[in-house]
């Protein structure tokens, strides 16, 4: 996988951020010419995501580190399984201990907490996919964590798809002309619209709406939705999107919707437990 420019700057700055003028405890207490060998190490059952980050974040503090990896993103672990082996100067390992765990724990986080929503759909059609409901600055990594936990991705940005949520349609005054403006500067690419009931869905439909999102309906006028659109247009795509958790994501994903979008996959998934052990 290349690493974006963008990524490898977040990364810069963690370790900026980090180490600062020095480690000062490492200086003092570590030989300069010392190499050690530590170990990466699961400390929790979760999915494994980020271990490219990883390399890189020792790559940028010293070219000499070696990185051999155990386990494949998108794999799972459990409690005690080694995750990969990091060899070098003893000094570069500790420098970016802290920055690399920090990313691998909580991308592993991100494809742990997809990986459990996937496994609730399991044998259904329907897609998760994240939002831009991400770290500011993390998007790339988190987006990249989804698809680790088998989900898939929305839209990257407000640059790469059209959208057209409540307060542009609230801006324009009607769902309509959202859809006739969106059409018209944009002829070739779809045009999704965000519906809150079941009138404006008709209307997104009979005004040739590509995809429309389904925003915070219960499961039984998701049912309805879904009925109502395909009815009326048959190769519509249909979102749902809003208060979706663990316990109701697979009777969502029953009304027949095709994709589920869920923020907290970015923006709620806690960490993964992850330690670095040098081993003498």
């Amino acid at each position: 996988m290349k690493i974006p420019h963008s990524v490898r700057e977040i990364i810069r700055i963690a370790l900026d951020e980090d180490i600062g003028n020095g480690d000062i405890t490492t200086s003092l207490l570590i030989p300069e010419d010392l190499e050690v060998r530590a170990l990466i190490i699961a400390k929790g059952n979760f999915v494994v995501a980020g271990l490219p980050f990883v390399k890189e974040v020792f790559s940028m503090l010293d070219a000499g580190v070696k990185i051999t990896s155990f386990i494949k993103d998108g794999l799972k672990v459990t409690k005690g399984d080694m995750i990969a082996e990091v060899y070098g100067k003893t000094r570069s390992l500790l420098a970016g201990e802290r920055v690399s765990l920090n990313i691998l724990q909580r991308l592993s986080g991100v494809a742990t907490l997809t990986n459990a929503f996937v496994e609730k759909v399991s044998g259904l059609s329907t897609k998760i996919v994240d939002t831009r409901k991400t770290t500011p600055g993390l998007r790339f990594m988190e987006k990249y964590s989804v698809r680790m936990g088998g989900g898939s991705n929305h839209r990257f940005g407000l640059f790469d798809g059209i959208l057209i949520k409540d307060n542009h349609i609230e801006a324009v005054g009607s769902i309509t002309e959202a859809l006739r403006m969106a059409r018209e500067g944009r002829h070739l690419a779809k045009v999704e619209i965000e519906v809150e009931n079941l009138n404006d869905l008709r209307e997104a439909v009979e005004s040739g709406a590509d995809i429309v999102m389904l925003d915070n309906m219960s499961v039984g006028e998701m049912k309805k939705a879904v009925k109502i659109a395909r009815g009326t247009k048959r190769d519509i795509i249909l979102e749902a999107s809003g208060n979706i958790n663990l316990n109701n994501v697979r009777s969502i994903a029953e009304t027949g919707v095709d994709l589920i979008s869920i923020g907290a996959l970015t923006h709620s998934a806690p960490a993964s437990d992850i330690s670095m052990k040098i081993v003498r």
